[in-house]
C-alpha cells in the first residue's frame, strides 16, 4: 500500500484546482483532510452539503454514491428553499408537512439522540442558527425560548413544529446520515466515503488521521481493525455549535453508524463537563477521543478497539 501524508494530498492537482477556484473553502478542505484515507487509490472529490465529499468505491460507483447523497441534501438542506426541511420551517406553528422516508428517518434519529443526551443535541436549534443568526427574523432571546426538541410532532409521515418561528437545522447530523445512507445504498464490498468531518471505511484497512487544531498538525494516526465511522466536531473553524461552556476543543466519536457518530460528536462537544462525564459513564459502547484546550487527550477502551494500531502525536 502506498502511503501519502495529508500535507502531500493537500498539494495534489485535483484539490489544488478546487482551492484556486474557491478560496473561501480552504478551511473546509483542511477539515476533510483530517480523515483522509492515505492509500489514495481512486477517490474523487465532490462539492456537497456546502463542503467537500471524498468518495473511493470499487466498480466505478463514486458518481452513483454522490448522486444519491445529493438527493438526500435536496431533502434535508435548510439552505434550499425547495427542501422538505425548509417547508417544515416555513409552516412552523401553522401546518404539518408530509415528508419522505429519509427526512422522517433522520428526524426520528435526531430526536432519539436528543433524548439520550438530555437535550445537548437538539435540531430545533434552527431557531437560533437560522431564524436569529442567519435571517435576523427574531431576536436571540426569542430564539433561545423556541429551542425544544419535545415540540417536534411526528404523526405517520408528517412533521409539525408546534410553535411559530421554530426551525429545524440538521447541520449536526445530516452529513453523517448521508454517508451512512450512501453506504447502505451502494452495497459495495469495500469503500471509503467522507463529507467534511464525517467518514466511513468498510471492507478494508486504511491509515486514518485526526487533525489537531492546537498544533495545526496531526493528533492521531491509526489503522482500522474493523468497519467504522468517525466523526469529529469542534468550534475552532467556525463557531457553529451552540452549547455550554466546557474544557474541550475537539471531540471524535467512533461507532458503526455515521448518523450516530455525527450527532454524538456534536452533542458531546455541546455538553457541560459534568453532563459529558455522566453520558460517557452510561454509554461505554461509544468510542470517544477527546482533545482538551490544554492539549491533554482522553480516549476510552471502546475507541481503541476499533483500531489495530494507534499513534498519538500530541
Amino acid at each position: 500500500m502506498r502511503v501519502y501524508t495529508w500535507e502531500f494530498i493537500l498539494l495534489t492537482s485535483r484539490l489544488w484546482a478546487i482551492l484556486k477556484s474557491n478560496m473561501r473553502n480552504i478551511i473546509t478542505i483542511l477539515t476533510i483532510l483530517t480523515f483522509l484515507s492515505l492509500s489514495f487509490a481512486k477517490e474523487e472529490v465532490f462539492y456537497l452539503m456546502g463542503t467537500y465529499a471524498i468518495i473511493d468505491l470499487p466498480e466505478g460507483k463514486n458518481h452513483q454514491a454522490y448522486r444519491y447523497m445529493r438527493s438526500i441534501e435536496e431533502k434535508l438542506s435548510d439552505y434550499m428553499e425547495t427542501s422538505e426541511i425548509s417547508e417544515i420551517n416555513r409552516k412552523a406553528g401553522l401546518q404539518e408537512v408530509e415528508v419522505s422516508p429519509e427526512t422522517l428517518e433522520v428526524i426520528k434519529k435526531a430526536l432519539y439522540i436528543s433524548q439520550i443526551t438530555e437535550g445537548a443535541f437538539d435540531i430545533t436549534v434552527g431557531a437560533i442558527t437560522i431564524r436569529a443568526k442567519r435571517n435576523k427574523e427574531i431576536s436571540m432571546e426569542e430564539a433561545i425560548k423556541l429551542v425544544d426538541y419535545r415540540k417536534v410532532k411526528l404523526e405517520g409521515s408528517k412533521v409539525f413544529l408546534k410553535e411559530k418561528n421554530m426551525a429545524i437545522d440538521l447541520g449536526g447530523i445530516g452529513k453523517g446520515y448521508a454517508v451512512q445512507k450512501a453506504y447502505e445504498y451502494i452495497k459495495t464490498p469495500k469503500g471509503f466515503i467522507s463529507i467534511a468531518g464525517d467518514m466511513k471505511v468498510w471492507g478494508e484497512k486504511r491509515l486514518l488521521a485526526v487533525y489537531n487544531p492546537i498544533t495545526k498538525g496531526i493528533l492521531m494516526e491509526a489503522i482500522n481493525k474493523k468497519d467504522l465511522c468517525l466523526s469529529t466536531s469542534g468550534n475552532y473553524l467556525r463557531n457553529h455549535i451552540v452549547g455550554k461552556q466546557n474544557h474541550l476543543i475537539q471531540v471524535t466519536v467512533a461507532y458503526g453508524d455515521c448518523t450516530i457518530t455525527d450527532a454524538l460528536s456534536t452533542a458531546i462537544f455541546a455538553m457541560s463537563d459534568e453532563q459529558r462525564q455522566r453520558f460517557l459513564e452510561n454509554h461505554q459502547d461509544i468510542g470517544i477521543l477527546l482533545l482538551y484546550k490544554d492539549g491533554s487527550v482522553y480516549f476510552n477502551r471502546t475507541f481503541l478497539n476499533y483500531f489495530e494500531l494507534i499513534i498519538l502525536r500530541n
